[in-house]
């Protein structure tokens, strides 16, 4: 049997009324409560889940419809009793706060403004039927929009984020999950690190699952700006993903980007991948779904999984932070003495895929690439080791290689290993330093040397990897962790045009002030955060009377 009643002029969330549900099912003496506003979609969800009562035939959009399902007289001591403990599970919804610190409301959007008259976010999570008529006014008031509801139209979102576009705004949604802008956790949102890596992604837990990788690989996050799930949809086009490219390339903060996708059309995708190739950043791209015949295209990295898309972000941030410490040796040469073989082989192959040269096939005198004037060699070559120990052992013949250098002005970048370890020199840094501080100041300040190191070799070893890492950095020498880092920065020194900047990024990236509509929750989780937000507790205009509503906003 359907017990019911009706709680009139009493808004509330959806989210809110799903906990309550669940909370009043577990009451004694019931089978199952749904509590739901009285809103056209929900009617129908009511007499689909056989929930419906005739009663609810009189509730509009602001009145609150409890359906309980229960082996009862009909009494109503029972519809008494769930009453109660609706009120009470609603006063405990009011009272709620986050940090101690009162939630600052407001019931009229106007007086939203006025609380927050900094606002240039809204953020939306009303039932989908109208969200984008209150997505509407805020472009209008020149605020960007994020639509965590569902259930708005194709046509809806198209013509929301065109209007946008045209404003130098951005609607990220609808049915957008996930964004981090500026240290705001919008929705669901994660704890991250203040970093250099741009997120933009159709996908929200994509999002979180990369920057939460990106975190654990010691990196941190500039921004995360969602698009909602449709936006690289032919329908859509990928309107909001060409306006988030756009934002991140101009902002300082974003050294590399990070898009990620659920499968896309493959037109829209072919767009903003042209889009991606203007941006003078490095970018890392996963399009799910998409298999991709190479690694990279330019700028451009191509990535499978979300695994990989992080860990090359990652590494990408490393070698940024690592190049802006470094003098500028753009147009310079690069030669890789190595100590290590197999650490020279693949330096070469990584570096000639980069410079779109082939690998030196002879590996005369341990030549392992020598094309237009970069040079990588292999100084264990049995020619170097004639008469003499190996190179691990005996640093004398590299370590004059290095001080030659100094009559090479054309060579700009000098990558080194160390490679440490029993058998090794008990301090192979020492020397390495005094022939790379010999060969820089027989260049002078106007001829600069760029020197990279990788070390190979553990914490335990007798020589202490940290200790010499430490020395390596006390020279003014670069150490990465791996050889993919190295063939990176030493080629992004040498090409770097510098990031695209513009002369004024977007405000919204300087700071987020966010009026909520919908989940009180998502306010809450904004002000422990320290963003400023008002709660907008909105409700349908005239009781969700659309000609009514309509009448209104005419007369206003």
């Amino acid at each position: 049997m359907i017990h019911a009643f009706i709680k009139k002029g009493s808004f509330q969330d959806s989210v809110s009324l799903m906990l309550i549900s669940r909370k009043l099912s577990e009451l004694p003496r019931v089978d199952e409560v749904s509590v739901m506003m009285g809103t056209p979609a929900n009617k129908s969800l009511l007499t689909n889940t056989g929930f419906w009562h005739a009663m609810f035939d009189e509730a509009t959009p602001n009145d609150i419809c409890v359906a309980i399902k229960a082996e009862d007289n009909g009494d109503g001591a029972l519809t008494q009793y769930v009453s109660e403990q609706l009120d009470e599970a609603l006063a405990a919804i009011a009272q709620g706060q986050k940090g101690g610190k009162s939630l600052l409301k407001a019931r009229r959007w106007d007086s939203a403004e006025q609380k927050l008259p900094d606002a240039n976010l809204l953020l939306i999570s009303i039932a989908g039927e109208y969200a984008a008529e209150l997505a509407d006014k805020a472009l209008d008031r020149g605020k960007s929009v994020m639509i965590f509801s569902d259930n708005v139209s194709i046509e809806q979102e198209v013509a929301l984020k065109t209007k946008a576009r045209d404003k130098g705004l951005i609607v990220m949604g609808p049915d957008c999950g996930t964004a981090m802008i500026a240290g705001a956790p919008l929705a669901f949102a994660n704890v991250l690190p203040k970093g250099r890596i741009g997120i933009i992604g159709a996908s929200g837990t994509g999002i979180q699952e990369l920057a939460s990788q990106i975190a654990l690989a010691g990196q941190g996050i500039s921004h995360a700006i969602g698009l909602g799930g449709r936006d690289l949809s032919a329908d859509v086009g990928g309107i909001s993903a060409l306006t988030a490219l756009d934002m991140l390339a101009k902002d300082e903060q974003s050294k590399v980007l990070l898009f990620v996708s659920k499968p896309p059309a493959e037109a829209v995708r072919q767009r903003v991948f042209s889009a991606m190739k203007q941006i003078n950043k490095p970018i890392v791209t996963l399009f799910l779904g998409v298999k991709h015949g190479e690694t990279r295209d330019g700028n451009v990295y191509l990535a499978d999984t979300l695994d990989e898309a992080a860990r090359l972000a990652a590494a990408l941030a490393r070698v940024q932070e690592q190049a802006e410490s470094l003098p500028a040796v753009k147009g310079k040469k690069i030669v890789g003495l190595y100590t290590g073989g197999t650490l020279a082989v693949e330096v070469a192959m990584l570096l000639a895929e980069r410079l779109g040269a082939e690998v030196d096939s002879k590996h005369d005198r341990g030549t392992m690439l020598d094309a237009d004037g970069h040079k990588i060699i292999d100084l264990g070559d049995d020619f170097y080791t004639q008469g003499k120990p190996h190179p691990m052992i005996d640093p004398s013949t590299r370590n004059q290689e290095i001080v030659n250098l100094s009559n090479r002005p054309d060579v700009g970048v000098l990558l080194l290993d160390v490679v440490i370890g029993y058998g090794a020199q008990q301090d192979p840094t020492g020397s390495l330093v005094d022939a790379v501080n010999k060969a820089r100041d027989r260049r002078g300040e106007a001829n600069p040397l760029a020197v990279i190191a990788t070390v190979t070799g553990t914490e335990q070893d007798p020589q202490v990897r940290s200790a010499q890492i430490e020395a390596l950095r006390a020279a003014g020498i670069a150490v990465v962790d791996t050889l993919p880092e190295a063939a990176m920065l030493s080629h992004g020194l040498i090409d770097s045009e510098g990031s695209r900047q513009a002369d004024e990024s977007a405000p919204l990236l300087n700071g987020v002030a966010v009026i909520n509509a919908g989940l009180r929750s998502f306010a809450e989780d904004l002000q422990s955060a320290g963003v400023p937000v008002v709660h907008y507790q909105w409700a349908p205009i005239a009781g969700g009377n659309r000609k009514l509503a309509n009448l209104l906003k005419q007369m206003q």
